[in-house]
């Protein structure tokens, strides 16, 4: 089967992945574009966990107030260079994660998180464990590992806090 650049570009565009990388799967899927999405999403878990023990340094902060400021969130997210952390694909995954904050308010980031004795569903109390609010057939780890495999560097949620009118303390996982 011929892999044409059309076609290459059309995967890039579903997945992000590089050009390479693109026509690479789609040879290996025999052109099939599904099952090439399903092998980038595999190698971009196999990239992100050799880049999980890398220091995470640099980042941002990224705060989001949803319509009418009663309630709000800022997150810490952190990558390993500067460079990466102003990319515009940092910046909207930072933006996104705020806003699952606001919207979903976990508890924790990591289900390792919780505490000896606390019972909780992961999928509600943990950041990385929730479906996406936008698309949820994904989990916020997954756009993570997304970015991770696009950019190269490892990135992880560092802390977050989420406001509301109202409640006296608001939720904070540092």
């Amino acid at each position: 089967m011929e892999i044409t650049t059309a076609d290459v570009k059309e995967l890039r565009e579903m997945c992000g992945a590089g050009v390479m990388e693109c026509r690479h799967a789609l040879v290996e899927t025999g052109g099939d574009k599904q099952k090439a999405v399903e092998l980038l999403k595999e190698r971009g878990n196999l990239k992100a966990s050799k880049k999980a023990e890398r220091v995470t340094a640099q980042g941002l902060v990224e705060a989001y107030i949803h319509t009418g400021g009663r309630i709000g969130a800022m997150v810490e997210l952190n990558c390993e260079t500067d460079f990466v952390a102003r990319t515009d694909e940092f910046k909207q995954l930072a933006h996104d994660i705020a806003m699952q904050i606001a919207a979903m308010d976990p508890q924790y980031i990591t289900s390792e998180e919780i505490p000896a004795g606390v019972e909780c569903e992961a999928e509600v109390a943990c950041l990385l464990s929730q479906p996406f609010i936008k698309d949820p057939t994904r989990l916020i780890k997954d756009l993570i590992v997304e970015v991770i495999a696009k950019t190269g560097e490892n990135i992880r949620v560092s802390r977050f806090t989420r406001f509301e009118i109202g409640l006296k303390a608001p939720s904070k996982t540092e």
